[in-house]
């Protein structure tokens, strides 16, 4: 059983920060194609992948309405992606969720096997 469990959402004025963790248990990163994984949705809107990283080798992706002020990292001795928002604004306001899969496309969501249940993000201008 692959379990995903986010923390570290809240609430932040626009110019805040915030840094997201995604701790997976029941998986063990084995190949290079292995990838992790944060996407967010907004009421009324679709789901937008964010970032993804592969642990395995450490392939980064970003969305481009984040590149430069997020960052995807990894732990792999804790099996744990983080993501550090940075000069976060209004409409970063989401549910963001972590997913994994042992291969994918890497913004993707259709693609990915494993989901968290989310942790909220408000930015407030």
């Amino acid at each position: 059983q692959v379990q995903l469990v986010e923390s570290g959402g809240g609430s932040v004025q626009a110019g805040g920060s915030l840094r997201l963790s995604c701790a997976s248990s029941g998986y063990t990163f084995s190949s290079r194609s292995d990838i992790m994984a944060w996407f967010r949705q907004a009421p009324g809107k679709e789901r937008e992948g964010v970032a993804a990283l592969r642990p395995i080798g450490g392939n980064t992706y970003y969305a481009d309405s984040v590149k430069g002020r997020f960052t995807i990292s990894r732990d792999n001795t804790k099996n744990t992606v983080y993501l550090q928002m940075n000069n976060l604004k209004p409409e970063d306001t989401a549910l963001y969720y972590c997913a994994a899969t042992r291969t994918a496309r890497p913004l993707e969501g259709s693609t990915y096997n494993y989901w968290g249940q989310g942790t909220q993000v408000t930015v407030s201008s």
